[in-house]
């Protein structure tokens, strides 16, 4: 019983770590996109926020699809 409750929750949850890894690597780039470029901080938080909300969709569907 507690296997199948295991294995009936693994794809969500590996499409979650992907979404935070998506998310984690957005933020990444973005602190490292400021600091070369301090001037366009503004364009690049509306990318990074872009960025972040489509990685996190993928979570959603991963919850939402793997039952």
């Amino acid at each position: 019983m507690i296997i199948a409750e295991i294995t009936g929750s693994l794809p969500a949850a590996f499409g979650c770590l992907g979404a935070a890894l998506g998310v984690g690597l957005v933020g990444a780039k973005a602190v490292e996109s400021v600091g070369r470029n301090p001037d366009a901080s503004g364009k690049i938080l509306v990318q990074a926020i872009l960025g972040m909300a489509l990685a996190e969709a993928v979570a959603f569907y991963a919850i939402f699809l793997a039952k």
